[in-house]
């Protein structure tokens, strides 16, 4: 190694956490998306990849990651094993009875918070999928109806301001948005 590397590797212990998150958080990137939800037909990170990316790079760091369940609430600590000092995210657990389906939201907790904690850039497409906008439902109107109602303006049948109120519940293309500009 380098000489400033070194320095900067002791620099960062006398330091403390902030700086550790901030060098683990350089190396760590992206988490690779390695499971599908069926249901939405997506990928994501799991919990076992996202502790396999961060908790190695973590230790380089000097850092401790535990995810403990306490009092209904699934936590991430990241601790900073020279000091003491700790960041944390904690989600109150939903009150279920079935064992099948705590284990499942503890999983799901644990992966969210350390994902919150540590900002990663792993896609939810969960979320994505149930948050998504609805796109534009209105339909298009062909060219050839759009050529009409120009000529019924210009043979004085169809007013421009009538026009462009039945055009309203259309899609149109930028073409037709272009020379409604016109009238």
């Amino acid at each position: 190694m380098k000489k400033e590397e070194v320095k900067v590797e002791e620099l960062v212990k006398v330091m403390g956490l902030y700086p550790k998150l901030h060098a683990a958080k350089q190396k760590i990137g992206k988490v690779v998306k390695n499971a599908n939800n069926p249901h939405f037909k997506k990928s994501y990170a799991d919990i076992n990849a996202l502790v396999e990316t961060v908790e190695p790079i973590l230790l380089e760091q000097g850092l401790l990651l535990i995810q403990p369940i306490s009092e209904g609430f699934v936590s991430t600590l990241i601790i900073d094993i020279d000091n003491g000092d700790q960041v944390c995210s904690t989600m109150r657990l939903p009150e279920i009875q079935d064992p099948q389906k705590i284990g499942s939201a503890v999983t799901y907790y644990r992966r969210y918070t350390l994902q919150s904690l540590l900002s990663l850039q792993a896609e939810d497409d969960d979320a994505n999928s149930a948050s998504a906008t609805v796109k534009n439902t209105k339909p298009t109107i062909t060219q050839e109806r759009f050529e009409n109602g120009l000529s019924q303006i210009a043979e004085g049948k169809l007013t421009p301001e009538a026009f462009k109120i039945a055009l309203s519940g259309f899609q149109l293309t930028d073409l037709q948005t272009k020379s409604l500009l016109l009238l």
